[in-house]
């Protein structure tokens, strides 16, 4: 199976890197997997229509993303697909419109984004002020986040 791991964010607004850092550290705590060939990852600060395109040939992806909702910022929200519609009010992306959106409309632009299982692992945010770093809470939950894409792409791969 071909998977694309994606960490998402902007880098400099606070928490809103979350997904980025996290990428980051997983790849370093976890090169067995990571290089795995069937393992394909990307960093980006791309939202909406534009994410699509990073999704290339890959049988499954696996979103990580800086989300903003009613938990305790640092925790770690796993989103299976049938459960990314039910993101979006409350608990979204903090890229513009949520990605239950984006991919409902990517799918009927292009069908053969149905075929494609995406996953979102979400943290999250505290804040996402312009110039700054990530928040404590965020920060102390990057190896939870971490563990929870090890798992997520071992079950994918397995």
């Amino acid at each position: 199976m071909r998977i694309a791991v994606i960490g998402l964010g902007q880098s400099l607004r606070g928490d809103d890197a979350a997904g980025l850092e996290a990428v980051r550290q997983w790849q370093e705590s976890f090169p067995k997997t990571a290089s795995r060939p069937e393992v394909r990852i990307e960093t980006s600060e791309v939202s909406g229509l534009e994410l699509l395109d990073l999704f290339g040939d890959a049988e499954a992806v696996l979103l990580i993303d800086a989300v903003q909702g009613s938990s305790i910022p640092g925790t770690i929200h796993r989103i299976a697909p049938e459960n990314l519609a039910t993101f979006t009010s409350d608990s979204k992306s903090a890229h513009g419109w949520g990605l239950a959106e984006t991919l409902t409309i990517g799918r009927m632009v292009n069908p053969a984004l149905g075929r494609i299982s995406v996953r979102l692992i979400g943290i999250e945010m505290e804040q996402v002020e312009t110039g700054k770093g990530l928040s404590e809470s965020v920060q102390k939950a990057i190896p939870l986040a971490c563990k929870a894409i090890q798992d997520e792409v071992e079950t994918l791969l397995n």
